[in-house]
């Protein structure tokens, strides 16, 4: 079998987290990279149409979220103004 090299760069932690687990399973570094890329690759992307699909399916529920969330600052907003009335009205040594 013919190989060639390949060399990433990766930070110490997770260079220490691949020697421990290639340890942990009796493999190499590189075996357990050659199984990871090669698991990656075989996986079936997702098409741009899916990937839209996702997105419109998706709008509508953002859309109700953001319009509850409108709607719930509005309430706390209404609350808040109601409470600084009677404060100030208890503070003006007014009766409400």
């Amino acid at each position: 079998m013919h190989t060639e090299r390949v060399t990433f760069l990766t930070t110490p932690d997770h260079k220490a987290a691949l020697d421990a687990f290639a340890a942990s399973k009796g493999r190499s570094v590189g075996h357990v990279v050659r199984e990871a890329s090669s698991q990656y690759m075989a996986q079936p992307s997702v098409s741009a149409d899916e990937e839209e699909e996702a997105l419109r399916l998706a709008l509508p529920e953002l859309e109700a979220a953001v319009t509850s969330m409108h709607n719930t600052v509005a309430s706390m907003r209404a609350d808040i103004a109601r409470t600084c009335a009677t404060v100030d009205a208890i503070l003006a040594g007014e009766r409400t």
